[in-house]
């Protein structure tokens, strides 16, 4: 892949180098006065500790709501990138505070992992186990690691890869199941939000596993992660992409049984690119060409079927031909990601010019001008929802932050 996208380089036009310099300017000003600048000023809790639970567009603070782990390791896994990158002591007094309040209140000292709620005052709320919660704790402290080189953060992320292969890893059919309770055993209701199925294996949870371990193997060389994640990588391939129209089926039974319809544009054209990224840094290379082909076929798809005439991306779709034209924050991340991913990989310019406009809409539409940091999602005609807030259990500073981080990336590289 590196060979493929350095002779891409070599090849770009000087007029779409400019372009290419033009975006990756943008994007850092986004990321640099927009973006990190919202989180530190308004997220951190200075009464109660931790980070602040729930934030409206215009800024009300909730200072008594719950305080969610995805939000948190979010934080943990932003802010340990910008030091990296960056090394600004902001950054990494921040990002140290977002482990210390993890390591204090999220982990579970009796039976091991990571708590899924807490209260304003760090009190467990939902001790349940969830697999993407843990997922997601093993990809910001595996960051954090790298920012710090601290050992115990490394230890910790190795101690939850360990729990999960021993608890939750299906050794019948491949893949982990979804929930557990405290204490490990398998939960009744397996649903990661009141919007999922209650299903025992779904794509999303698998997605960020594979982007956990991914990032885990960097710094970390273990035969037993790397066999695991080339498993991950093949059960999408096998199970997850839908090899007729290049879209992710979303829930399956414990048997891998389809049990799902609806397309969500957004985890296509983000794992389009995530699994490049697995199947290089795994370093098989006959694996990788396999995913990039595939990449280029998801992203394909996704153009065709999902891109608005504005250059938005509608947010998911059924078989009777409902689309929610609504746009949202994280599948506008995605696309500009995934979108270039597909140029690095084909070459093919639809590609460049898809991921320039994904960012124009991003400028126009979901950036707030007023209050900062970017709206939960506007609707087809740009209105952005009155519903939803700028910060709460979900809504983190990590699908903007890791696109501007990978923009950025990519870029540097085509120039």
């Amino acid at each position: 892949m590196r060979a493929a996208k350095a002779t891409l380089a070599s090849a770009t036009p000087a007029s779409d180098r400019a372009r290419f310099q033009d975006l990756g300017r943008r994007v850092e000003h986004e990321l640099r006065s927009n973006v990190l600048p919202f989180w530190l000023k308004y997220a951190i809790d200075r009464e109660f500790g931790g980070f602040r639970g729930r934030i409206t567009n215009d800024l009300v603070i909730d200072p008594l709501a719950h305080k969610g782990l995805i939000l948190n390791a979010r934080i943990l896994w932003t802010f340990s990138k910008a030091y990296s990158v960056y090394g600004e002591e902001v950054y990494l007094e921040t990002a140290r505070r977002a482990y210390d309040y993890l390591v204090e209140h999220f982990w579970d000292a009796d039976f091991g992992g990571v708590y899924w709620m807490l209260d304003h005052r760090g009190s467990p709320v939902d001790s349940k186990k969830r697999i993407y919660g843990q997922a997601f704790t093993i990809y910001a402290l595996t960051e954090y690691h790298s920012a710090t080189a601290e050992a115990e953060a490394l230890e910790r992320a190795t101690r939850l890869y360990q729990i999960i292969e021993s608890t939750s890893h299906d050794q019948r059919q491949g893949g982990y199941f979804e929930t557990y309770e405290r204490d490990w055993a398998l939960a009744g209701d397996q649903r990661l939000s009141e919007v999922d199925r209650d299903e025992k294996k779904s794509m999303n949870t698998h997605l960020h596993m594979l982007e956990a371990y991914a990032n885990l193997m960097r710094v970390w060389h273990d035969g037993g992660l790397s066999a695991r994640l080339q498993e991950l990588i093949q059960i999408f391939l096998g199970h997850i992409i839908d090899r007729k129209t290049h879209h992710f089926i979303l829930f399956f039974d414990e048997d891998w049984r389809p049990k799902s319809d609806v397309i969500s544009f957004g985890h296509d054209i983000e794992g389009s690119w995530l699994l490049c990224q697995a199947a290089e840094i795994l370093g098989n290379h006959k694996l990788l060409e396999k995913v990039q082909a595939e990449a280029v076929n998801m992203a394909q798809a996704v153009c065709a079927q999902a891109v608005d005439a504005d250059g938005g991306l509608w947010y998911q779709t059924d078989p009777a031909g409902f689309i929610d034209s609504d746009k949202h924050w994280w599948p506008q991340s995605e696309a500009v990601v995934g979108f270039l991913n597909a140029y690095e990989l084909s070459g093919r310019p639809e590609f460049l010019r898809a991921g320039e406009r994904s960012w124009d809409f991003i400028e126009k539409y979901i950036v707030d001008r007023n209050h900062g940091e970017w709206f939960w999602k506007v609707s087809r005609e740009g209105i952005p929802s009155g519903d939803k807030y700028k910060v709460d259990a979900w809504k983190c500073p990590y699908h903007n932050s890791r696109a501007c981080f990978e923009v950025m990336t990519r870029v540097n590289r085509l120039v």
